[in-house]
């Protein structure tokens, strides 16, 4: 049996769980999808959304991308955004980093890795901003890491909420929270960082948009 054909074996025994639970699951999930949450995360294979936050198909609407980053010029990340929030209604917006986090170790020792490199200049940007903060934790690298793993998730909620797609839904006085939150992969749980983010007052006025309610 090939490698595939026992992830399609797999496949059919979850299927089947699941209908074992819940006869009537997949017929409610082909009807539609109605999440609550837009989970945006690394594509680390060690950090599913679902199983993590302990939730089904069709309860979180995912992003995944190299140390969760939102960049405002990827237009798949915006284009997921907007859906969540313009079509699907999120009512909460979560950036979730981890400890351990292979981009973020790779843009602390930078050198040439390719295409990704482009990409891990967003987070040496980050080390840059907080580079006395960083130093001041001394020789201990594990702490670097750690730290700026959750400076990463505070500079990509502020990134989320400067999107024009969230201060719109703001300004429009749509329910909409944004949170910022990392994993630990050596015991699997969750910890909030910072307060949670609901209102366009709530940012920096620098970061504040003027946009037209239509």
């Amino acid at each position: 049996m090939s490698k595939i054909d026992n992830l399609l074996e797999n496949n059919r025994v979850w299927a089947q769980s699941m209908l074992k639970d819940d006869p009537h699951f997949f017929e409610r999930l082909a009807d539609g999808q109605a999440p609550q949450y837009l989970w945006i995360g690394c594509a680390d294979s060690r950090v599913p959304a679902n199983e993590i936050l302990g939730l089904l198909p069709g309860e979180v609407f995912v992003h995944r991308n190299i140390a969760n980053l939102m960049v405002h010029t990827d237009l798949n990340a915006l284009s997921v955004l907007e859906y969540a929030v313009e079509v699907l209604k999120v009512k909460h917006i979560i950036v979730c980093g981890h400890y351990g986090c292979g981009g973020i170790i790779a843009a602390m020792h930078p050198k040439h890795l390719g295409l990704v490199d482009n990409w891990l200049q967003h987070i040496i940007d980050v080390q840059t901003k907080y580079e006395d903060s960083l130093q001041a934790l001394g020789e201990d690298e594990e702490k670097k890491y750690n730290f700026l793993c959750e400076l990463n998730v505070y500079e990509q909620v502020l990134n989320v909420c400067r999107t024009s797609v969230v201060q719109k839904a703001w300004k429009a006085k749509q329910s909409l929270t944004i949170h910022g939150l990392i994993y630990a992969v050596s015991d699997g749980l969750l910890h909030e960082l910072w307060s949670p983010i609901s209102d366009i007052h709530q940012i920096p006025r620098r970061y504040r948009l003027e946009l037209e309610k239509k």
